[in-house]
């Protein structure tokens, strides 16, 4: 469907020459003189090539019909990570390069934002936050004062964080997907 470039937000999948692209910076601009503009960084999900353009604010852009669902985290082998929608069971294969980064904080059972096009996952949302276990970290250092010195630590699944001096290893800490920082120790 047609949509107007300055309606267009982060997260949105626009369809251009037949190719799909998501968007990573949607930017109105409003010179002094001139035709207002909206600039949109966008990634081609094909094969990952960033590209940039400028459309007039008025102009419209050609927007992919794009499912949203909640889907369970199942298993990841040979053919990539394996998720499964709970209402109606069906199983979806997500390959490796669209969940990138993220595949660290993957838990089996995780409930997860699926994007899928046509049948074909093309963008993956975790939960904001997860609960891991400190694997090894620093001994408390006497005297450290608890304001604002943090310690390396590593997490049960591999990655590494700064943690606030007080916690051990074996605690169970909370975590930020978006960039693996400690927010607080787990409460269960």
């Amino acid at each position: 469907m047609k949509v107007i470039a300055s309606t267009l937000r982060k997260g949105n999948v626009v369809d251009m020459d037949g190719k799909l692209y998501v968007v990573l910076t949607a930017q109105n601009i409003h010179p002094g003189k001139g035709t207002p503009v909206t600039q949109l960084d966008m990634r081609r999900i094909s094969d990952g090539v960033k590209v940039s353009e400028r459309y007039r604010t008025t102009e419209q852009v050609e927007r992919a019909f794009v499912e949203d669902r909640e889907h369970t985290f199942l298993y990841q082998d040979g053919e990539g990570y394996h998720f499964m929608n709970p209402e109606n069971y069906d199983q979806v294969v997500v390959p490796e390069d669209i969940i990138g980064d993220q595949k660290a904080y993957l838990q089996e059972g995780m409930a997860v934002m699926l994007s899928i096009h046509n049948g074909i996952a093309i963008a993956i949302e975790l939960p904001a936050r997860v609960t891991l276990e400190i694997t090894e970290t620093e001994p408390v250092v006497k005297g450290q004062t608890a304001s604002s010195s943090y310690k390396p630590a590593m997490l049960s699944n591999g990655v590494r964080t700064l943690v606030p001096p007080h916690i051990q290893a074996g605690t169970r800490v909370v975590i930020m997907t978006e960039d693996g920082s400690y927010v607080e120790r787990a409460k269960d």
